[in-house]
């Protein structure tokens, strides 16, 4: 079984905010497995799927980012998943906007979600991928620019890149491995 989350923030505010690619990521993997959020557990929605007979949950947590941590912790728990088998989608101040990369483990960089989601569950050793968001173009501080709404002339931009790194969720939940989906998603 393979736990899929989505970081963002749960109002319909955030919603075309920088800081919801994780959330547009993962409504982009329930849409291609034809799955909706239905269920609330966990301090999440949750969709369930099956991909090759293995169950996959998809999860975007109610608990707002800098919390994300309690979400997961609680979905690895009821679902008995150790953190090897969790991927991680979000958005990434770090690296330029529209690329994607996927990394087997690693810190949180500058990214609150993340350092909540390591935090709560104690490892680094899961999968994540990360959209970037970064505009060398625009010059305000992080906590506002995370918040501020995609620019409407990047929107299909960022569309895109939360497409690929659905794919890249999928083909990994799949059975490909890591560093095979690096090798086809990153960039």
């Amino acid at each position: 079984m393979f736990i899929i989350v989505g970081l963002g923030n749960p109002e319909e505010k955030y919603l075309k905010t920088f800081h919801n690619m994780g959330y547009i990521a993962v409504g982009e993997v329930a849409a291609k497995l034809g799955v909706k959020f239905k269920k609330k557990e966990c301090e999440a929605f949750t969709a369930e799927a099956h991909i090759g007979g293995e169950k996959v949950i998809i999860a975007r947590p109610v608990t707002y980012m800098n919390a994300s941590g309690r979400a997961v912790k609680q979905l690895l728990a009821k679902y008995k998943t150790d953190e090897t088998r969790l991927i991680v989608l979000y958005d990434d101040y770090d690296i330029p906007k529209g690329s994607v990369r996927i990394r087997p483990s690693g810190s949180a960089g500058t990214h609150n979600g993340m350092r909540s989601v390591i935090a709560e569950t104690g490892t680094q050793n899961f999968t994540r991928i990360r959209i970037g968001i970064r505009d060398p173009e625009v010059n305000i501080p992080i906590i506002n620019y995370v918040l501020s709404e995609v620019r409407k002339d990047d929107y299909d931009l960022f569309i895109a890149s939360c497409t690929r790194a659905a794919d890249a969720a999928i083909a990994i939940a799949s059975g490909e491995t890591v560093e095979n989906a690096m090798t086809k998603f990153n960039g």
